[in-house]
């Protein structure tokens, strides 16, 4: 399978320059699609290249860069209203996913979009830590009633909350997997080695080692793979920024199984290496084989990421793609809860509101930008 046009030029920047207009906007269209448009700019412009590039995609990349750079200053913002609002109470809480990239200063940062802020708090302070936001300005959403006690007795989360005046919206965890999830996670193990975050006293990130693996099992646990590609680009970010800091390799392994995340690890290696070259010392890759699926499951994924973890584009699409979406959307709730609660719960979507993976084929509006 060729590569798509925005991993071509994410890898390797310099090859966009013979590129002719009918190219460019193929390029331009899938980089919106993945919302990975900013982090191409991103990448030319560090090389260098990005004055060389067209006129009309480059209006589009610096539109791009401008748009990044206004999200990371209200995420500053952001953070500053949700530290004043948690940390005197809460301890600890944490920044996950896109929110701890920036304020971090990780380089998976560059380019970044999202649309919410992720924050991990105890599951004893969850309570007081909604009240607390409330007070500050955030209210709830989802209001129906079998959301409500759908996300509160079965996820790892409460419903997205979203403040009223400035409409930024909080997904508050109090866990990185669902209660019910086949995979146990120590998530006190996780805050208890979360790090503090420079310039934000009381507001913490997961330390290296278990950022990648929640990276990683937030990816290969979600069922609609909208941001799939940049999630997997966030992996190769991260591998390539934290291997070079003294231990991380050795630990990853080891700490993978403490916490009973192989699996996510196992795949997060296996497709960053195959979709993005992105270099796995091979005692790495030796240590995580244990983790592996066998043979015939390893083949069904294959086949499902390989067809997912591409810009929701048009040009991306072939017979597989729709199998495979439903495929990791029925896998995903799977291996969040068990057979019966999974029987009601999937029938009750499907006469009410379906949400199969929605893959759209123009320029058009950006697809959701979760974390």
């Amino acid at each position: 399978m060729a590569r798509d046009a925005i991993v071509a030029a994410l890898l390797d920047p310099a090859g966009t320059l013979g590129l002719g207009e009918p190219a460019w906007d193929l390029l331009i269209r899938q980089g919106r699609r993945a919302n990975l448009l900013a982090r191409l700019a991103h990448v030319l412009n560090d090389a260098g290249l990005l004055e060389r590039v067209p006129e009309a995609p480059r209006q589009h990349l610096r539109s791009a860069l401008l748009m990044v750079e206004r999200q990371h200053l209200a995420m500053h913002w952001e953070v500053n209203c949700i530290r004043l609002a948690l940390a005197e109470a809460i301890q600890p809480v944490v920044l996950l996913k896109g929110a701890a990239y920036v304020m971090a200063g990780l380089p998976a940062a560059h380019g970044r979009t999202f649309s919410d802020v992720d924050v991990l708090v105890p599951r004893a302070l969850l309570d007081q830590a909604e009240s607390r936001l409330m007070i500050h300005g955030w209210q709830g959403s989802h209001h129906d009633e079998y959301d409500q006690r759908y996300y509160r007795r079965w996820m790892h989360e409460i419903p997205p909350m979203r403040h009223i005046s400035r409409g930024t919206t909080i997904d508050l965890h109090h866990a990185i997997l669902p209660e019910t999830a086949r995979v146990k996670v120590d998530n006190a193990a996780l805050l208890g080695a979360a790090i503090p975050l420079d310039g934000q006293p009381g507001l913490f990130v997961l330390r290296p080692v278990d950022m990648l693996l929640h990276s990683a099992t937030h990816l290969f646990h979600e069922g609609e793979l909208g941001n799939g590609l940049r999630d997997l680009f966030d992996l190769d970010g991260l591998f390539r920024h934290f291997g070079q800091t003294p231990g991380f390799w050795e630990a990853l392994a080891p700490r993978a199984r403490a916490l009973g995340l192989g699996r996510p690890l196992y795949y997060a290696i296996r497709y960053v290496r195959m979709l993005l070259d992105t270099p796995i010392p091979e005692r790495v890759v030796e240590a995580v084989a244990s983790f592996a699926p066998t043979g015939p499951v390893r083949a069904l994924q294959d086949f499902c990421y390989r067809r997912m973890l591409r810009p929701h584009h048009a040009s991306c699409r072939d017979w597989g793609t729709h199998p495979a979406a439903l495929l990791l959307y029925v896998r995903s709730h799977w291996l969040r809860m068990p057979f019966f609660l999974l029987a009601a719960h999937l029938t009750r979507k499907a006469f009410t509101r379906p949400k199969l993976p929605k893959l759209e084929p123009g320029l058009g509006k950006d697809a959701g930008q979760e974390g």
